[in-house]
C-alpha cells in the first residue's frame, strides 16, 4: 500500500507520546469502556448436529446478552458458529469422552435494567443449568451478574464489558473471582489508547492535507453509561496533552435516545472540526444519520459499535460515510491468519460483518481447549488450564493477563496480542485504516487490506476556506 510520506512526522510524534502514555498506565489511569446497539430478535438460523452414539452427553453454555440488540444478537451468532464447528468434529474430548455442546440462550435486557439481568442470569445457572456462561455488554449489569456467576462458581467468559473493575476483582479476591475471564474486548485504557490513534492520524491528515494550521477542536459525544465517564475523563486529560488538540465540550445523549439533532447543533456552534462518539448503544444510527443530513462539517472518529455492522450504512441512508470506529473485524482483513475465513463465513451465515460481541466464538474455542488440557468438566482445574490459553482467534492472539497483574484474567493487549483495529465507512464499505504508520512496539504493525483515512468532504472545503 502507498504510504504518504509527508504523514509521517506528525504521527510519529502522536505514537512516541503514546508510547509514554503506556509506560505511565496504573490501576487509577484504567478506564473502563465498552460497546452496544440495535437491530431484529436474533433468530437460531441453524440447527445444532444429532448427537453422535458415541456422545457421553452434553456441556450446556448460557449465552446472555441483549438479545433484541446487536451485542446480543452476535454474541449468539459467533456462539453458535463455535457450537456447529465444534459438534460437527465429534465435540469436546473430556478424558476420552466426547461431548456435545448445547446453547442455551438467555436475554439479559441489561440495557435498560440491572436488575433483570441479575434475574436472567440466576435462572441461567439454576434453572436452565448452564455449565458455563459468556457474554454481557453493559458494565453495571455485567458486575451484577459476575456476583451471581462466582456465588455458583461458575466460569463466566466476558465477551462485551471492559470495565477494569471485573479483572481487579480477581486480584482483590481470587478465591471468588477466580470464575471470571474478559475474553473481549480488551481493558478501557487501552481502548482510550486506540481511540488516540484514531485521532493522531486523522489529526495529520487534516492539517497535512488541508494546510490548517491552528489547533483542531474536539467534540465528545458519549452517551450517559458508567463505562463512558472514565472515558470522557481521559480524553479530556490526554487529547489537549498528547495530540495538541482542543476540547470544546461533552454532551451526553441517552444510550437509547432516538434524536440528537440537539446535541449536534450546539457541535457545530462549538466550532469543532473532529466529533469524538463514545456510544455503545442504539443512539449510534440517528446520531450517524443525522451528521449527514444536517451537513455539519466535521470529522467522526470515536466508537460507535452501530457503524460495526454492515447494516449501519442502509440504516443511516448512506449519511454514515466517513464515519470512523474501533472495530475488531473487516471484510479482507487480516488481524491473523484465521480473521478473513471467519469473516467471510460469518457474512455467509448471517448476512452480517461481526461485531466485537462476536467473540463468543473464540470464547467457546478456548474453552474447549482448556476442558481438553484439563480432561474433567471441574470448575477449578478447568480455571488453571483457562489460565494457560495462549491461542490465534480470528480477532486476536490470546492470552490472559496473570495473577501477578493488576487487573488478573484479562485479554493481553499490544502487537502480537489483541490490538483491535480501527474502520472507516468510505461510500457503502466498512475499510480498516488502523493500525498503521506506526513506531516504536507499532513498527510494521499493518493488517493486508488497510487502507488511508480519507477527511470527510464537507470538512476539507469548510478548512479551504478558514
Amino acid at each position: 500500500m502507498k504510504r504518504l510520506a509527508f504523514l509521517l512526522t506528525p504521527i510519529l510524534v502522536l505514537a512516541l507520546v503514546l508510547g509514554g502514555l503506556a509506560c505511565g498506565d496504573d490501576d487509577d489511569d484504567k478506564a473502563p469502556t465498552q460497546p452496544p446497539t440495535a437491530t431484529t430478535q436474533p433468530t437460531d438460523t441453524s440447527t445444532p448436529p444429532p448427537p453422535p452414539p458415541t456422545a457421553a452427553g452434553t456441556i450446556k453454555i448460557g449465552i446472555i446478552g441483549p438479545m433484541e440488540f446487536v451485542q446480543g444478537e452476535h454474541h449468539w451468532y459467533g456462539a453458535q458458529m463455535a457450537r456447529d464447528e465444534i459438534n460437527a468434529a465429534g465435540g469436546i474430548s473430556v478424558a476420552g469422552e466426547m461431548y456435545l455442546i448445547e446453547l442455551e440462550r438467555a436475554d439479559s435486557n441489561e440495557l435498560f435494567s440491572t436488575a433483570d439481568a441479575v434475574t436472567a442470569m440466576e435462572r441461567l445457572i439454576t434453572a436452565d443449568n448452564a455449565d458455563f456462561v459468556m457474554g454481557g455488554i453493559r458494565s453495571e449489569a455485567v458486575l451484577a451478574m459476575q456476583d451471581v456467576a462466582m456465588d455458583y462458581k461458575t466460569i463466566f467468559l466476558g465477551c462485551g464489558a471492559s470495565e477494569a473493575e471485573l479483572c481487579a476483582r480477581v486480584k482483590q479476591d481470587y478465591d471468588r473471582y477466580k470464575y471470571w475471564f474478559r475474553v473481549t474486548p480488551f481493558s478501557g485504557l487501552n481502548l482510550v489508547k486506540n481511540v488516540l490513534f484514531e485521532l493522531g492520524i486523522a489529526g495529520a491528515i487534516i492539517t497535512q492535507g488541508t494546510g490548517f494550521e491552528g489547533p483542531l477542536k474536539v467534540a465528545v459525544l458519549a452517551e450517559e453509561a458508567a463505562w463512558s465517564e472514565p472515558v470522557v475523563g481521559a480524553l479530556n486529560a490526554f487529547v489537549p496533552a498528547k495530540l495538541g488538540m482542543e476540547i470544546v465540550g461533552v454532551w451526553k445523549p441517552s444510550a437509547t435516545a432516538t434524536d440528537v439533532s440537539t446535541e449536534l447543533s450546539a457541535i457545530e456552534n462549538s466550532g469543532a472540526h473532529i466529533v469524538v462518539p463514545i456510544l455503545s448503544g442504539p443512539v449510534g444510527i440517528p446520531y450517524g444519520k443525522q451528521l449527514g443530513e444536517l451537513e455539519i462539517p466535521v470529522a467522526s472518529v470515536g466508537i460507535n459499535v452501530e457503524a460495526q455492522k454492515v447494516g449501519f450504512w442502509d440504516a443511516t441512508g448512506g449519511y454514515g460515510n466517513y464515519m470512523t470506529d474501533l472495530n475488531f473485524y473487516a471484510q479482507g482483513v487480516a488481524v491473523t491468519e484465521k480473521s478473513v475465513a471467519f469473516v467471510d463465513a460469518f457474512i455467509e451465515k448471517f448476512d452480517e460483518i461481526p461485531t466485537y460481541n462476536a467473540g463468543t466464538y473464540e470464547a467457546i474455542l478456548l474453552l474447549k481447549g482448556a476442558i481438553e488440557r484439563a480432561g474433567t468438566l471441574d470448575t477449578d482445574a478447568v480455571v488453571a488450564e483457562l489460565e494457560k490459553t495462549d491461542m490465534i482467534g480470528p480477532g486476536a492472539r490470546i492470552v490472559f493477563t496473570g495473577n501477578d497483574t493488576p487487573e488478573p484474567h484479562d485479554i493481553t493487549y499490544g502487537p502480537g496480542y489483541a490490538t483491535a483495529i480501527a474502520t472507516q465507512w468510505q461510500d457503502g464499505e466498512m475499510k480498516c485504516i488502523w493500525p498503521n504508520l506506526g513506531v516504536d512496539e507499532w513498527e510494521g504493525i499493518m493488517y493486508d487490506g488497510t487502507v488511508m483515512w480519507q477527511i470527510p468532504p464537507l470538512l476539507a472545503q469548510r478548512l479551504s476556506s478558514e
